[in-house]
């Protein structure tokens, strides 16, 4: 029996989802200095940066522990400001079975929102949902926002 499980997080953005996209597609290097409490550093495995197929490393701390994410990036929307990265090496996914992270951005009451919606299999019930990693996420977005919001 499969557990698998879908987990959305919604998060206001005083900039536009534009620029949200933006780092996450072609600056990632710079969430570091961003936001190094929590990404350390990003490198390009393959591919060009911010193209579908690529694949890419985070080094991260996650809940006090430094953490390692190899992704591919799985699909990449324009007009959605949304992207989508497959996990498929490091320690999150040695606990879950497959972790699909998706950010885009959309107006909501004439709002700026920053979406995170994660899709993931537990290979067990004993694994928990994960929610402090929707916890993660969403602060980050905050922090990138946060960061092209400063006067």
């Amino acid at each position: 029996m499969a557990l698998v499980g879908k987990i959305i997080g919604y998060t206001e953005l005083l900039s536009s989802g534009k620029v949200i996209h933006d780092i996450l597609r072609y600056q990632p290097h710079d969430i570091a200095s961003i936001s190094p409490d929590k990404i350390h550093s990003f490198d390009l495995l393959s591919g060009r940066l911010g193209a579908v197929g690529s694949t890419i490393i985070w080094q991260f701390t996650h809940e006090g522990k430094k953490l390692t994410s190899k992704e591919i990036i799985e699909e990449i929307d324009e007009s959605n400001h949304k992207i989508v990265f497959k996990m498929v090496g490091g320690e999150i996914v040695e606990i879950y079975k497959a972790f699909t992270t998706t950010f885009h951005c959309e107006t909501i009451d004439g709002k700026e929102i920053g979406v995170v919606t994660i899709e993931f299999e537990r290979p067990n019930t004993i694994v928990p949902y994960p929610t402090s990693i929707m916890d993660y996420f969403s602060a980050l977005l905050k922090e990138l926002d946060d960061h092209n919001t400063r006067p």
